[in-house]
């Protein structure tokens, strides 16, 4: 039977998915990546193949997120695609007609606007925590409740409370406030749920017209706290689709189905690689006044992979 596989590599989360032909999902995985890539993407691939049946083959591989070329050449991938194309895709397979994908991650979070099927706008937010997973891991180890059990306790709460969630640290000190005054933890909890809410519509989906179907994906669409909320703020159903939280593999995988099937071949190298040797090592180049940064990733030795260089100088010449 064949397989395809899709690896999407972030600062927080290392995800998984294998998919047949039919985009059925045959096994998928969510690992911490702990700074740590090489060995996360190792682990993840040991872990997966053990969940395939002995008589699938891999027909197919690609990659995304942050550590989309790493994982690229380690893997031998056949698309390495941005996050915004694979949310797009694996949203579009998973609720068919989507109009707007809402992806908040552990670091970032994005939105996507699609309009019968094709991708027509897009933000990202990079720089501020607030308006992600971060955050409320932030709050939960302030508060000493497990993350876990945000959403349930958001859900249990009779009072509205407005917390200031423009600023982590305003946010931090206002929620302290809030304790001291006697507000009760449901109440708090949901107060910083819909604070994360205001601040992501505020400033990620600022200006973009939300249609639904509305899809809400990424590690944080766990929390029913925030579906809740997201909900109560745009006055619309919000869909958490199954395996919402490895959708950026799961489009990969998609994507590399599509490649390999106009190609007629792979360039996955096999599981085998778990058992190489990998390292990275950096360099300046001299070579001008910019003075580049080369990142190089070495398998058993030898340079399989090069970023950071702005001209051709450092490019690697396939054989």
């Amino acid at each position: 039977m064949k397989a395809y596989l899709g690896v999407d590599v972030g600062s927080v989360s290392t995800n998984v998915v294998i998919i047949n032909d039919q985009l059925e999902v045959l096994a998928n995985l969510y690992l911490r990546t702990n700074g740590r890539p090489i060995e996360t993407i190792k682990k993840g691939l040991k872990e997966v193949v053990n969940k395939l049946d002995s008589d699938i083959e891999i027909a197919g591989a690609g990659t995304t997120g942050s550590g989309r070329y790493l994982a690229g050449v380690m893997i031998g991938a056949d698309v390495i695609k941005n996050e915004i194309t694979a949310h797009a895709v694996a949203a579009s397979s998973m609720v068919p007609g989507v109009q707007t994908v809402l992806e908040i991650g552990g670091q970032d979070s994005k939105i996507i606007i699609l309009r019968n099927g094709i991708v027509t706008d897009f933000a990202m937010n990079t720089v501020c925590a607030a308006g992600t997973g971060s955050f409320l891991d932030q709050q939960a180890a302030r508060l000493n409740i497990p993350i876990s059990d945000f959403g349930s306790l958001a859900l249990k709460s009779k009072n509205k409370i407005r917390i200031a969630g423009r600023c982590t640290v305003f946010a931090e000190s206002d929620m302290i406030h809030k304790q001291q005054m006697g507000h009760s933890i449901p109440d708090i909890i949901n107060g910083l749920c819909e604070a994360l809410v205001r601040n992501y519509l505020n400033n990620v989906g600022k200006s973009k017209e939300i249609l639904p179907p509305v899809v809400f994906q990424g590690g944080v669409a766990a929390n029913v706290g925030i579906k809740a909320a997201f909900e109560r703020e745009l006055g619309l159903p919000v869909i958490v689709p199954k395996y919402f939280n490895v959708m950026g593999a799961l489009g990969a995988a998609q994507l590399a189905k599509e490649e390999t099937v106009k190609t007629g071949r792979t360039k996955f190298k096999g599981f085998a690689i778990t058992n190489l040797p990998y390292y990275t090592s950096s360099f300046e180049c001299d070579g001008c006044s910019n003075a580049c940064e080369i990142v190089e990733i070495f398998e058993e030795g030898k340079v399989i992979g090069r970023w950071g260089n702005r001209c051709p100088k450092w490019d690697l010449v396939e054989s």
